[in-house]
């Protein structure tokens, strides 16, 4: 969490960064973009899914701000001094890297986030933390902290960018299960994958309280 937050401190002009990327709008292009992602992939029917899509286009929030972003940052991407392993020696994996809101790159890393009470399918897929771990609060709270950002007010504006974080790792489960039903990969670890995808859906729709009736 330190790590992610001193990444989104970097003065991104004076490294030479100004031009990766395009941070005005670039949210609701991220939602947008996502969504039709999905479109293109999708297979079994997901209403919570197609919910969550729709809310969060619905609701896109005011800008937070633009910084470095990695948009990918997992536990996988990153690699622990072994002899500390709270110490992150190197990031991983920055071909999704651009400039925008960095709080929609927080909410990608709670959606990986998982812990205790989560869908069992979810625990199983190899994105458990280490034992004493934060939990996803306490991750905004230290990220807050580690920002100058006021905690409460934080945490009042995340349920968009953690529902955001669940809905792309939904899709990009749904697009290598896509794969696998059209037999284009037959690892049959993917098999299972249709299971993340509504995993992360109705997680979605419960931080969300939104009702499927409606």
């Amino acid at each position: 969490v330190d790590t992610l937050a001193e990444l989104h401190a970097v003065d991104y002009a004076a490294a030479g960064l100004a031009g990766l990327g395009r941070p005005a709008g670039y949210v609701e292009r991220q939602v947008e973009g996502w969504r039709q992602r999905y479109a293109r992939a999708a297979t079994d029917h997901v209403p919570a899914l197609d919910a969550a899509g729709a809310w969060l286009a619905a609701h896109l929030p005011p800008p937070a701000g633009a910084a470095l972003i990695h948009n990918d940052f997992k536990l996988d991407n990153v690699v622990l001094a072994a002899d500390d392993l709270a110490q992150v020696v190197a990031v991983l994996d920055w071909e999704m890297a651009t400039i925008g809101d960095p709080l929609m790159d927080l909410g990608v890393t709670l959606a990986y986030w998982i812990e205790e009470g989560d869908p069992p399918v979810l625990q199983r897929i190899g994105l458990g933390l280490l034992p004493g771990s934060l939990r996803r609060a306490e991750v905004v709270v230290r990220y807050a902290e580690r920002r100058g950002l006021d905690a409460a007010d934080l945490a009042a504006r995340m349920p968009f960018y953690y529902a955001f974080g669940l809905f792309k790792v939904a899709v990009i489960a749904q697009q290598i299960y896509y794969r696998y039903r059209q037999g284009h990969t037959r690892d049959p670890r993917f098999g299972g994958l249709g299971a993340v995808v509504a995993a992360c859906a109705e997680m979605a729709v419960k931080g969300l309280n939104l009702d499927l009736q409606d």
